[in-house]
């Protein structure tokens, strides 16, 4: 199974389409400050793959590949999922199934940071990005 991955400022999936607001980026300056993230995700579905139950995670992962964990809690938003075939599709199609997750009151330290996306434990997508401080860069 693929998928693609954007960090965005928000998003949402409806009828089968994403809305997205403040996409691609891979730079914040906004440091041990509250702040939203948003994961704008695309499940692409192998007709093969389709009518059964799949696991999704997206994990929030430091430098070293140790999760971020807020609140004693690991930052790892997850869920299962299952899209069905349509009647009409051709077999050997794929099937696109968007996701969006938003993320607020993140706290992260200047660093470099990774979402990682793995689908029934199998890694699918990466977004790497870095937490500066705009103070130090001036």
């Amino acid at each position: 199974m693929e998928a693609d991955l954007l960090l965005c400022d928000h998003a949402e999936a409806i009828n089968g389409k994403l809305y997205i607001m403040g996409a691609a980026w891979n730079l914040l300056q906004a440091p041990e400050q509250a702040i939203t993230i948003a994961l704008a995700i695309v499940v692409k579905v192998a007709w093969d793959e389709a009518d059964t139950s799949h696991e999704l995670i997206a994990e929030l992962l430091d430098a070293d590949g140790e999760r971020i964990v807020m609140n004693g809690e690991p930052v790892a938003p997850s869920g299962r999922f299952e899209l069905g075939r349509p009647t009409g599709v051709k077999p050997g199609s794929t099937l696109n199934m968007p996701l969006a997750f938003n993320l607020s009151g993140l706290v992260l330290g200047v660093g470099q940071y990774e979402w990682r996306l793995t689908i029934d434990g199998d890694p699918v997508a990466r977004a790497p990005f870095a937490v500066v401080d705009p103070v130090a860069a001036v």
